[in-house]
Parts: C-alpha cells; structure tokens; sequence
C-alpha cells in the first residue's frame, strides 16, 4: 500500500487538493497522512528579525486537535473509498523540518500540496511554503492550484531542455502515473532559435525515447525567446491535463513555475504539477 502525505491548514484551498487527490489516486490502494504542522513565531533579540527563530512546544494545541477532528470528519464525508485509509497527525515543528522529517519516518511515497497561486505576489505563481517544499524536500510532489478541478490526466506535458540524463527512479515515478491513468507524454523543447542539439543533449534524448518506449509519446520544439509563453501555447494547443518536471534543473523549473512574468500566462492557475525529484 503506498503511503500519501497531504498538509492540510484546514483550508478550502487543502480540501480542494484532497479532494483531487481522492480522485487521482481512486484506483490505487493508498494510505493518506494528513499532517497539520502547528508552529509559533518568536522574535526574541534583534538577531532574530534575521534568523526568525522558531518557538516549538512540547504539545500541540488542544486548538488544533479539534480542527483536526473536524477536517477528518469533512474528509470522511467526502471518500467513501474501501482502498483508501487515512491517518491524522498533528506536530509542533518549523513547517519544513516537519515535512522533512515525517517523509522520512513514514517513508512517505508522494506528497499533494495546493496552492492559492501568487498568493498576492506577482513575480511568482505559488505560494512560499509549497515552493518551499518543492526545492527542499526530496519526495515527488504533485501542486494542486486552487482553479483546479480534477479531470483525468489522459495528456501530461513534459518541459525539458534535455540537459540532463533522466535518472530511473524519476522516470519510474513518471511511468506509474501514466499508467495509472493511461496518459500519453507530450515532450516539449523550447529553444530561442533552432539550434540542433549538442552531442549531450542528443544522447539525453534518445535515452527519453527508451525510456517511453512503452507508453505513447511524442517529441515537440517550439522556438520562442520566453520559455513560459511557449509553455502556455503549449498547455492550450495540446490540450494538456497536467505538466510533469524535474525539479534538479531549478533555473529552466523556476522559470516555468515560480516567475513567469508575463500578465498572460495562466497555465499555473488550473494545470497541476507533477515535480519529480531524484
């Protein structure tokens, strides 16, 4: 049975990624931890405005017992699943030594965050902890954004410069997946002009190729000088369900989830994200 980490701050925003999840996962066998991760913040000298040092208590609070409760209750009401079985958690810790170190102690296989976006900023397009966890916490993780409804991911798009070998276990995690679903990837290559790939990038290729040898697939380019305005004509053309990434190269993987700058790029608003992690 695999085991399926969801934070949850009790938000309609989480139920919403649980309620994705549920569905996602509908086939499989799963045990879901729903985690919620009580901290306090304490400035205690000047150094301290720098550092934010955290106060954790010995316990959580009773507060936060009774949210828990009344979540598990809305959850319950929501999946009635005979394959699925859910575990409640309540801690007190820093939000990402937290995640870290329950992923580790429940060898969690998969973790479901959702996001509210730019959260009010406009350079980025998720908010801080869920980014966080994405370049800090080794785990795939799947980033539901809050316009998302789930429809079956029959079409994943995959970005990649091809930069760099896809290890195994990255590419077994994009396989299940598919097979899950019976998805079919669409690779994408975007390049500011058409200039073949090098001998690398070549042999990352056709390494690619193999490695989907068994579910359908396709090779694309396009040539546009903004990585993110090619992804978009890529998501709406395409059609695609949801768009899978690496999270080792962070340049060409910030560029496409955490900046996107221009005002009519919307893929991060209603497309999930599958990020992939070594």
């Amino acid at each position: 049975m695999r085991r399926i980490l969801i934070p949850t701050d009790f938000s309609e925003n989480a139920l919403n990624a649980t309620s994705f999840a549920l569905q996602f996962f509908e086939k499989e066998p799963i045990t879901f931890h729903f985690l919620h991760i009580e901290g306090r913040m304490q400035m205690r000298n000047e150094r301290d405005v720098y550092s934010a040092g955290v106060t954790i208590l010995p316990q959580a609070s009773k507060e936060a017992k009774t949210q828990m409760k009344m979540w598990m209750s809305r959850i319950r009401m929501l999946c009635s699943n005979p394959r699925h079985f859910f575990v409640e958690t309540v801690i007190q810790a820093t939000f990402i030594d937290g995640i870290r170190e329950f992923v580790s102690k429940q060898q969690i296989e998969f973790i479901v965050m959702g996001t509210k976006g730019a959260s009010g900023l406009k350079e980025k397009t998720i908010g801080g902890r869920t980014c966080a966890v994405i370049t800090r916490v080794k785990c795939p993780i799947l980033v539901i954004p809050e316009n998302a409804r789930f429809k079956t991911p029959l079409t994943l798009g995959f970005p990649t410069d091809f930069n760099m070998a896809y290890e195994p276990r990255i590419m077994s995690t994009l396989l299940r997946v598919c097979g899950m679903h019976g998805s079919s990837i669409k690779v994408l290559r975007v390049a500011q002009t058409q200039i073949p790939l090098d001998h690398s990038q070549h042999l990352n290729r056709e390494l690619l190729k193999e490695q989907l040898n068994e579910i359908p697939h396709s090779f694309h380019l396009i040539e546009n000088p903004r990585l993110e305005e090619a992804l978009q004509l890529f998501v709406s053309s395409m059609r695609i369900d949801m768009v899978a990434m690496i999270a080792k190269n962070l340049n060409f993987f910030q560029r496409i989830l955490f900046k996107p700058q221009l005002a009519r790029i919307s893929y991060h608003l209603h497309i999930p994200f599958l990020v992939l992690h070594e």
